[in-house]
């Protein structure tokens, strides 16, 4: 089977996988309303200077300000600053209140922390990444080969633009110099553009914004090694092919368009069981033995357990070879969650220093292979195994889910959004699989009100994908991640159960709240079905008698009359 990249395009996101003979090692997830930053280069004003953290907070436009050290705040060589000996160089001598600055974001915002910026910038292409703050040519650490280093490295100082820096990536060896020289004269143009933007812009602005997923992975995965890329849009399929045609033309025959309608294709590539398991807390091994990983905001602790796995000949044969599985599987489990920040690791105690060794090693082998820079620190006194991974980005959880309200933070379940893409996806599965005319599926009110949309605009959307009628009901009874199907059928059949009200019916009902953007209305329910009562919004707790006036696919519309009428 072999490498093989696995993208899916839907209108709500965007999701990538990287798989290794079956295997899953990385996915990622893109949505319209998380944008990434990191990448992005934006023309900043200095808020506030720390002269006590050696930091100050700069302004670019997100929602906190973003944090940038004093390492990262040296000017480039290019910038025209009178500035005393940089050695000694503090926040306050480099950085003044109101300055402006052109920053590019490092890491993302996580959590209560804003994004951290540096005015160190760097633009990857294909082949190359142009540093304009530097002015020498290297090449990647992962290209050991020394005469092909040696050749590569002549390449680059041959193609580099006069006062900036180059350094050849990864992916780039055995490229030819007219290839390099392509991406050193398509980033350097790149440059001057930005260049140009924030010299006209007015801070806080956004200067230059990094590609998007699917043109990342192109940029920064998608590489000889590869064997097939597959994705479900033809649209995007098609834009694929346009650029690998102007950078590796050599790719094109491995990209495949996946037109299958009976079945998604994250299904026929079990990537969703994966990332589901990737969110639980226990991990087995395939010898029986398991991890169990606990992700704090401070660091990430990796416990290793023998579980079911007994072996064949002694006790320390049996851990050894428990704690050898253990560090290959920690190294995918790292790459998959996107882990950063301090890692601690508990194997099974080993009495044999080979063994120690042995495992330590492992580690450090299958670690290699990760794109995120990760440093294996050795042993602690306690027999504890110590690494960082760089944290750029939200891992997978951080991004899936939000901490649970049933359990007071105790755990964590799928967030509104994440819930409201399954439930659309587990609708379209259920309809293409019956002939049945219409369904209807009572949920969560906050996750019925993502599926219905703005003015139901979602729901259209799904009905005109399915052909199908499609009745959503939010009940405050269902747990946020339950999905019941309560009905299918004919159209008239579900709809007798999904509108429990008609036009014309009397009924006495409890004001359970105020209209959510009419506070004069009032809002009740009956069996979760919304209804809407026409100026009863100052009447929250009482039981009134109302008239339904209109009955629609999601709502009532009522009004008060008096109770000897009713």
């Amino acid at each position: 089977m072999g490498k093989e990249i696995v993208i899916t395009v839907e209108r709500d996101e965007t999701r990538a996988a990287l798989l290794d003979n079956g295997s899953l090692l990385e996915f990622f997830i893109e949505r319209p309303v998380n944008q990434r930053v990191a990448g992005n280069i934006y023309k900043g004003r200095v808020e506030d200077v720390l002269p006590g953290m050696q930091a100050a907070f700069v302004n670019v436009g997100l929602e906190r300000n973003s944090f940038l050290y004093i390492d990262d705040a040296l000017p480039g060589k290019d910038e025209d600053e009178d500035l005393p000996d940089l050695k000694h160089a503090t926040i306050k001598d480099v950085l003044k209140e109101g300055q402006e600055v052109v920053v590019q974001v490092a890491k993302e915002p996580i959590g209560s922390k804003g994004a951290r910026v540096t005015r160190h910038l760097t633009l990857p292409g294909r082949y190359l990444v142009l540093m304009p703050s530097m002015d020498y040519s290297g090449v990647s650490r992962r290209i050991t080969d020394e005469a092909e280093r040696d050749r590569l490295r002549a390449l680059a100082a041959k193609v580099k633009p006069a006062g900036v820096g180059l350094i050849v990536r990864t992916v780039a060896e055995g490229s030819s110099e007219s290839e390099l020289a392509k991406d050193a004269e398509f980033l350097y143009r790149l440059w001057q553009r930005i260049q140009a933007r924030a010299r006209e812009a007015t801070a806080p602005a956004l200067v230059h914004r990094d590609l998007g997923l699917v043109y990342r992975i192109i940029r920064d995965v998608f590489s000889e090694d590869i064997d097939k890329l597959v994705i479900d849009s033809r649209v995007e399929y098609e834009k694929i092919l346009e650029l690998l045609e102007m950078g590796s033309p050599g790719l094109k025959d491995r990209v495949r368009l996946y037109s299958r309608r009976d079945r998604p294709l994250f299904d026929y590539y079990a990537i969703e069981s994966e990332v589901e398991k990737a969110l639980k807390k226990r991990v087995w091994l395939k010898s029986g033995g398991y991890l169990v990983i606990d992700q704090t905001e401070a660091l990430t602790v990796i416990d290793v357990n023998t579980g079911k796995f007994v072996g064949t000949t002694d006790l320390a044969d049996t851990v050894y070879r428990t704690n050898l599985e253990a560090a290959r599987e920690i190294a995918r489990q790292l790459r998959l969650r996107d882990i950063g920040g301090i890692v601690i690791i508990d194997f099974i105690d080993m009495e044999v220093a080979e063994h120690r060794a042995g495992v330590l090693k492992t580690l450090e082998d299958a670690v290699r292979s990760d794109r995120t820079r990760v440093s294996v620190l050795g042993l602690t006194q306690l027999g504890l195994v110590e690494l960082t991974r760089k944290k750029v980005r939200q891992s997978l959880d951080e991004v899936l889910q939000r901490p649970c309200p049933y359990c007071d933070g105790r755990g964590k379940v799928f967030s509104e959004e994440t819930m409201s893409l399954k439930v659309r996806s587990e609708v379209r599965k259920l309809l293409r699989q019956s002939h049945n005319e219409a369904v209807m599926v009572e949920l969560h009110p906050s996750v019925a009100s993502l599926v219905i949309g703005s003015g139901g605009a979602n729901l259209r959307e799904l009905e005109r994908e399915t052909g199908k009628v499609i009745y959503i009901r939010g009940s405050a009874g269902c747990h946020l991640e339950q999905v019941n199907v309560k009905a299918v059928g004919t159209q008239a059949e579900v709809e007798q159960k999904a509108l429990p009200v008609k036009a014309g019916q009397v009924l006495e009902l409890q004001v359970e709240e105020p209209h959510a953007t009419n506070p004069a209305d009032g809002i009740s329910r009956v069996e979760g079905y919304v209804v809407d009562i026409e100026g009863a919004g100052r009447r929250i707790g009482e039981t009134v008698a109302v008239q339904v006036t209109r009955a629609y696919r999601t709502y009532a519309r009522a009004r008060l009359i008096d109770r000897n009428h009713a």
